[in-house]
């Protein structure tokens, strides 16, 4: 009887696959190319996914060679959970179900979970067994929120909010927090024209005028608004990015001077990007009524982080502190720097034998 756990965390830029024993031990792991499925045919999502999954195979069972296995033969998981980039519909995820139960000889059903790669972060709720609801946040260059419900062993999506992209939302993540830092940066230069005095001295300021190579505030608006390069360039200025990528770099430099170098302009531009997350956040807690059946008390659920600007600590606490001062505190608090083995982890603890 098969005992293997697989998990597999598709991303725009790389997959990762776990291998969970029955025991929630990670047994193998593996690495492939980009997965998202907004971007490429199914062929090419399949192709990086079976380099990921193959490769951890290898760990776990290296009497297996090759995927997909000659036909008649029993699959080597008893369950595999896919986060999938880009699964955002039921259309998205039915386009490749089929194409990952032929590589895996997973019947389509129970046993082969195809879902958003947010889900992944909701699962530390299956290893609290008197908690059954968790609320994921992702806030990388983008960012995401996403409520849970755990019921019969499986994960179900209550809501969403978020997740529209750096032109219509991704409020907290890395684009907005660059944005917010020129934001703050214009508002002071015009309170001091207005004022008739120079704007406060601030590190923060120093840094991203030097990124931007100009010397005054008002001159960082050509270089952001310089349309996007044709070719590639050999220089190495801000100039040679996208305009995208121009804003979405300069987080390093707030984080830096606010948490390195207590600067009054980093920690403000960081509250407030902090704050429309919590907003985020906000919008799926409640009470679970009749007027909001899928409110999520805080106190009674997880909340889950992942991504490159939650991963700093101190971020995730102006969040956490933002909603604890308006009443949400959540009974656990969980950073996720590797999806697919806390995935396969997760999905191993939760299996009931009635399942195989």
């Amino acid at each position: 009887m098969a005992s293997l756990y697989l998990c597999v965390d598709c991303g725009g830029t790389k997959t990762a696959a776990a291998i969970s024993d029955s025991q929630g031990n990670i047994v193998g792991r593996g690495a492939g190319g980009p997965s998202n499925i907004t971007y490429l045919t199914v062929d090419e999502f399949i192709t990086s996914v079976r380099m990921a999954t193959l490769a951890a195979l290898k760990d776990a069972r290296p009497d297996i060679v090759d995927l997909p296995l000659p036909p008649g033969t029993e699959s080597p998981f008893a369950a595999a959970w896919f986060g999938v980039s880009g699964a955002d519909s039921p259309a998205a995820i039915a386009k490749v179900t089929p194409a990952i139960s032929a590589l895996l000889a997973i019947p389509v059903g129970p046993d082969l979970v195809v879902a958003n790669d947010t889900h992944l972060l909701a699962a530390p709720v299956r290893t609290y067994p008197s908690i059954n609801h968790a609320v994921a946040v992702i806030a990388g260059t983008g960012s995401i929120t996403v409520s849970f419900k755990q019921e019969a062993g499986r994960i179900e999506e209550l809501g969403r909010v978020g997740g529209w992209g750096w032109i219509l939302g991704d409020e907290g993540g890395g684009y907005d927090v660059g944005r917010e830092a020129l934001r703050q940066l214009l508002m002071e230069e015009d309170l001091a024209s207005v004022l008739g005095r120079p704007a406060p001295p601030s590190k923060l300021r120093d840094q991203i005028l030097a990124k931007f190579n100009v010397p005054t505030v008002m001159e960082i608006l050509g270089e952001v608004y310089q349309a996007d390069p044709t070719g590639e360039s050999a220089t190495q200025d801000l100039r040679s990015l996208s305009r995208e990528k121009r804003i979405s770099s300069l987080p390093p430099l707030v984080f830096s001077a606010a948490f390195e170098e207590d600067d009054w302009l980093a920690k403000r531009i960081l509250q407030a990007s902090a704050k429309q997350l919590a907003d985020q956040v906000q919008m799926h807690l409640g009470i679970g009524d009749e007027a909001n059946p899928h409110g999520v008390k805080a106190r009674d659920a997880i909340i889950s982080f992942g991504g490159s600007l939650v991963g700093n600590g101190k971020y995730r606490q102006i969040i956490l502190d933002i909603l604890a001062e308006r009443g949400h505190t959540f009974s656990h608090v969980h950073f996720i720097d590797d999806a697919a083995a806390v995935g396969a982890a997760g999905l191993a603890s939760s299996y009931k034998p009635s399942h195989t």
